[in-house]
């Protein structure tokens, strides 16, 4: 055969860790040829999963020989999966014909319904680059494209975390940027923040900078932005912790396609450990794509009714635009605030169907004291219980710690009949 054949992985290893350590599957074009349309429905779910973002992907029917039929007059794609049941007696004759109508460079994947450790070692030794015996999952398949795509002396991608708003005011850049200060100062790793609010961002303002350049020069330049320039649009806001600020000018407007910051959320995970995404309370296609694609999301909500419904709003459509990434996460923000009747915190939770991570109670003395001081809570009173909250919550998002700080309901809250899911 004239497949390319890679150094593959045991089958016996664990699948990689999606969460920790993960890579990017480079742009390449995938063509699956499945006898099944269990098997074409396992194959479309993989393009879900984050590390499939930028491939482009189509299944059809027929197998081996449906593909042998393609390629006698299309070129092959870089990845050719197919799925066969054929006997392993006839197996290798039928991968036969369709290595002769492959280019050399393309590589291919089996799905087989036969377990036999015999037939693996020599279908790889035949240049198979992996064969994964049905049943399998979707991640199993991606971790297969993954080992045979992602480069393999690139360093683990930084740790993407987005803050949003379930309303406008509830408080996720504060939380957003309180807990990066957190994970900087605990785990002293380097970090760095994207104001994606251009033009109302507050970064700046929160941590007492104002630099000339940042995320807006960065997104204009374009295909012209290099790590080289993203580093010198960076301004240092303290030990650990960079800024890619807004511009904050309302004199254009800031419209943008799709995967118009894709290219510069990569350029960072290059560089950083851990990239805080401070995102704004918008609807828009790179809003959406970017809930869709990064590591971790935190909604952060008041205890009211307006925030409850769109938390569940925005939960329920994460949760359906990547299933199998971990599902967001929610903060309770300005617990307690007086005069002012409230969700209990167990029941919103309940109700968004999120793990509550922590439970920030209103304090409008020093949080106010740290706003007009351009300070994080930690700088204005280092020894606040709230900064457990954000430490709490900084080691939750970074994989360290599944521990939250939030009370267990004993009855469940009966949902307002617009948040009931519909039939």
């Amino acid at each position: 055969m004239s497949f390319l054949s890679p150094e593959i992985r045991s089958k016996d290893e664990p699948a990689a860790d999606i969460a920790q350590g993960a890579r990017l599957i480079p742009r390449i074009t995938i063509q699956a040829f499945c006898e099944n349309s269990q098997t074409a429905q396992l194959v479309e779910s993989a393009i879900h999963d984050r590390r499939m973002s930028k491939v482009a992907l189509t299944t059809h029917n027929g197998g081996i020989e449906g593909a042998v039929e393609t390629y006698k007059a299309n070129p092959t794609p870089n990845l050719i999966i197919v799925e066969t049941g054929h006997a392993p007696a006839e197996m290798p004759a039928a991968l036969e014909r369709l290595a002769e109508v492959c280019d050399a460079s393309t590589r291919v994947v089996v799905l087989g319904h036969v377990n036999d450790v015999v037939l693996y070692r020599a279908l790889i030794r035949s240049g198979i680059s992996e064969y994964i015996v049905l049943p399998a999952t979707s991640s199993q398949i991606v971790t297969a494209i993954t080992e045979l795509f992602a480069a393999e002396n690139a360093a683990p991608i930084g740790r993407t975390v987005g803050f949003i708003s379930a309303k406008g005011g509830a408080g996720g850049s504060t939380v957003g940027h309180n807990v990066c200060w957190a994970i900087a100062t605990v785990l002293r790793q380097d970090s760095v923040i994207l104001d994606m609010d251009l033009p109302f961002g507050t970064a700046g303002l929160n941590f007492n900078q104002d630099p000339p350049h940042g995320l807006a020069d960065a997104v204009m330049a374009n295909q012209k932005v290099d790590p080289t320039m993203l580093d010198r649009l960076m301004s240092k806001a303290a030990n650990h912790i960079n800024l890619l600020t807004a511009p904050v000018t309302l004199d254009r407007t800031f419209d943008f396609e799709e995967r118009e910051f894709e290219a510069i959320v990569e350029m960072c995970q290059n560089t950083m450990p851990v990239v805080v995404l401070d995102i704004p309370h918008a609807w828009t296609a790179w809003v959406r794509h970017t809930l869709a694609t990064i590591d971790e999301v935190v909604i952060v909500a008041e205890p009211d009714l307006a925030n409850l419904r769109n938390a569940k709003n925005l939960s329920d459509t994460i949760k359906a635009l990547r299933p199998t990434e971990n599902a967001p996460s929610l903060v309770l923000n300005k617990i307690g605030m007086p005069r002012r009747p409230e969700i209990h915190a167990a029941e919103f939770a309940q109700s968004v169907e999120c793990q509550l991570l922590g439970q920030i109670p209103f304090d409008a003395a020093l949080f106010g004291t740290a706003a007009n001081n351009g300070q994080m809570i930690a700088e204005v009173a280092a020894n606040n219980k709230i900064n457990d909250i954000y430490r709490a919550i900084g080691m939750h998002v970074t994989g360290r710690s599944a521990t939250h700080h939030g009370g267990k309901s004993s009855k469940a809250m009966k949902l307002p009949s617009f948040l009931k899911k519909r039939a």
